[in-house]
């Protein structure tokens, strides 16, 4: 027997977001219908991509965990082979 794929519920804080001149997208999701933690992960237009190592509360908490590592190391911190564990 199969088993289904799971939906994937995502919140409307992610998108396209440019700083500096550098867009990165910026994903923030969870299995739908669930009270399970947020995860953010962040595709560079290089397709690199980052995912923390922590979850979060809320979709609100992951979204500003973006912005204070943009905010601490720039965009550009996430775009390139920066070190996991944001």
């Amino acid at each position: 027997m199969a088993i289904p794929d799971p939906k994937i519920e995502h919140s409307p804080l992610g998108g396209a977001i440019t700083r500096d001149g550098q867009t990165v997208t910026v994903h923030i999701y969870r299995f739908a219908g669930t009270k399970d933690e947020w995860t953010l992960e962040v595709v560079g237009i290089d397709r690199s991509h980052i995912v923390w190592d922590e979850t979060f509360e809320s979709d609100l908490d992951a979204y500003e965990a973006f912005e204070r590592a943009v905010a601490q190391d720039g965009i550009g911190s996430l775009t390139e082979d920066a070190p996991a564990g944001h």
